[in-house]
């Protein structure tokens, strides 16, 4: 039976999470499928932005670390988020971009490793991990001795040797939006003595997440995607409590001291996950991310994250549906997989060539999604057009014109018009 725009309709009048649309700025005319990349604009930060500006820091000047509680900000935005990824109370910061809190727990467990076990000498992670991470990684073993080895998905089992210190992993893979078992990873990675560190980046607030429940040992995940904490929003960072407090991380700032306004010679790291921040903190940044979190405290009283997961594979089923039902005979694969269990909140699909000039189409029409390079590894050689779908906005509607507008661009065409094949410096 085909899908009709009527039957989109229907579906968004009968969504338990319509209203929450209204909580965020869109453009008039533009379908926004880039969420998995930069979330968009809540209401409510441009008037919070501006009221710690001119009220907290132009009329209260440095009283607000106090009377506007801007010292304990980054924990208190970690407790408000902390059970959207099955963590307790005192148990997350938002602090630093991901890559520094990353840099922060892979040497925290590096140490760990090192202490528990002297002949652990690797990290193990995913040849198509985000770079960064890689990158990170790359860095900490160069300054533990250790050795980076990187596999495919599938090769993963076999790595878990009793020479491996670290399994590193992101939870959704960020170009194909394929979903590890967090739980039975860890479990099997635990087995071996080894220790699991998780990038939430394209996990947190999309996907349900349990850190606690899947005995994690430590994770990070930024701010600016499915938070919609804005562009270059603190990143969180978390660690089990049997590790949080086993180990100074390495950047030891002053507000990671236990009486940073002891103002002491010494570092003395604070209990727990407090000494995971390190320097003074990003209070304007902070407080427009809180305008992000509280769009999921509204979201917690209308079914919380099992309303928000129905509704992404609905949009992503729905997406996936149509485009193999009208965009046929174009070259288009999929490598996002048809697995609820095993997919998180975006699509992505694969074409010989022609993907960046296809995204860039789209994006003139109005439809924003992005393109992600093929890496060679598992057998993805081709390119990406990706779209991501946060709960919070996206419309069945739009998923429906979205796909129109993929049809028309390939059916005419029109994406092989010279501007559309023009390299911006961010793809």
């Amino acid at each position: 039976m085909t899908t009709t725009l009527q039957d989109c309709r229907a579906r968004d009048a009968q969504d338990p999470l319509r209203s929450l649309r209204e909580h965020f700025t869109l453009p008039e005319g533009t379908i926004y499928l880039d969420g998995n990349s930069l979330g968009a604009l809540p209401r409510a930060t441009a008037a919070r932005v501006a009221q710690v500006v001119q009220g907290e820091w132009g009329e209260g000047l440095i009283t607000s670390w106090n009377q506007a509680g801007w010292v304990d900000l980054p924990a208190r935005l970690g407790d408000q988020f902390a059970p959207w990824i099955g963590a307790g109370p005192g148990q997350v910061v938002f602090t630093d971009t991901t890559s520094i809190n990353l840099y922060k727990v892979l040497t925290a467990a590096a140490r760990v490793a090192r202490q528990d076990g002297p002949g652990r000498t690797r990290i193990v992670s995913e040849r198509s991990n985000f770079p960064t991470d890689l990158y990170i990684a790359q860095s900490v073993c160069e300054q533990h001795g250790l050795a980076l080895v990187l596999v495919e998905p599938e090769e993963i089992d076999a790595h878990l040797t009793d020479d491996t210190a670290i399994l590193l992993l992101t939870h959704v893979n960020y170009r194909t939006g394929a979903m590890h078992d967090m739980a039975a990873v860890t479990a099997r990675a635990h087995a071996r003595g080894i220790l699991c560190v998780w990038d939430l980046c394209h996990s947190a607030g999309a996907v349900p997440v349990d850190l606690l429940g899947a005995d994690a040992d430590y994770a990070v995940g930024c701010g600016y995607k499915y938070l919609n904490g804005g562009p270059g929003a603190p990143a969180f960072v978390w660690a089990h409590p049997r590790l949080a407090g086993r180990f100074e991380q390495p950047l030891s700032g002053w507000f990671g001291h236990a009486a940073p306004f002891a103002f002491t010679p010494e570092y003395r790291p604070a209990p727990g996950i407090g000494r995971y921040l390190c320097g003074t903190q990003p209070i304007v940044s902070l407080s427009a991310l809180q305008c992000g979190l509280d769009v999921f405290s509204a979201a917690a009283d209308l079914g919380g994250m099992a309303a928000l997961r129905a509704k992404s594979l609905a949009l992503t089923d729905l997406f996936i549906d149509l485009v193999q039902a009208q965009c046929a005979g174009h070259g288009l694969g999929l490598a996002t997989p048809l697995a609820p269990h095993q997919r998180g909140s975006q699509v992505s699909l694969t074409r010989d060539e022609g993907a960046y000039a296809i995204v860039q189409a789209l994006i003139a029409r109005g439809v924003v999604g992005d393109f992600r390079k093929g890496d060679g590894g598992n057998g993805l050689h081709k390119d990406i057009l990706r779209f991501g779908f946060t709960p919070l906005y996206t419309r069945f509607e739009d998923v429906w014109h979205a796909v129109q507008h993929l049809r028309e661009v390939l059916e005419g065409g029109e994406w092989q018009r010279p501007q559309f094949h023009q390299i911006n410096a961010v793809t």
